[in-house]
């Protein structure tokens, strides 16, 4: 059995999404940010040395990182679905967006989070490089959303389980999301998804967090 240690308010929702729409049967082990920090408790350290979630359980593995969990569950379990036919160009694409949310979009948004948080929101860093990036990768998703009804065209994959997270973190500031009506469009569809709303309602409580 499927045992998603799941710490509330994380991207460990996007794991419970991705095993709602596979329909597999799975456990959650709950865990509670400290009120203070907000950091997740040392008893997540039992179960990767990390401390963090996503991650998972699956008898004797032990398997962490989001895009790393979301392609077990798929070669595993999967069954050819939610992921194009390896070989063409949608795999391709699917395979970079995939690796696009943590490895591009995440990072800043994570950088900008943390340094409003010590104060530094106002700083040139901030001003000379952060903004102007999310500016920069966001108007470029913004751009891509509109060619196709889902990152990888017009059939629902993986991949936008994926890119969830980022694009749901960034609509907590209206601001990024009022020119950006495609982004807000997807956010919509995938808030629609039945799938979805059954992850939610196994979860519990989820506002969008960058830890």
């Amino acid at each position: 059995m499927i045992v998603v240690h799941h710490l509330n308010n994380s991207r460990s929702q996007r794991v419970l999404w991705l095993l709602e729409e596979l329909d597999i049967e799975y456990e959650i082990k709950f865990y509670e940010r400290d009120p203070k920090t907000m950091l997740a408790p040392e008893s997540l350290q039992q179960v990767h040395p990390l401390g963090k979630s996503p991650v998972i359980t699956d008898a004797d593995l032990t398997i962490a990182e989001s895009g790393a969990i979301i392609e077990y569950l798929i070669d595993r379990y999967g069954n050819n679905r939610l992921v194009p036919a390896s070989g063409t160009s949608e795999y391709v694409r699917y395979t970079y967006w995939l690796h696009y949310a943590e490895g591009s979009a995440m990072p800043l948004l994570v950088m900008q989070v943390v340094l409003n948080n010590f104060g530094a929101g106002d700083s040139s860093v901030v001003s000379g490089f952060v903004a102007p990036q999310i500016k920069l990768h966001f108007d470029y998703v913004e751009s891509e959303l509109g060619k196709s009804t889902w990152f990888v065209g017009e059939e629902f994959t993986a991949a936008d389980i994926q890119m969830s997270f980022p694009l749901e973190l960034i609509a907590t500031q209206p601001k990024e999301v009022e020119s950006r009506p495609k982004l807000k469009e997807f956010i919509d569809r995938i808030h629609a998804r039945p799938a979805y709303k059954r992850a939610l309602e196994r979860g519990g409580k989820y506002d969008v967090s960058f830890q």
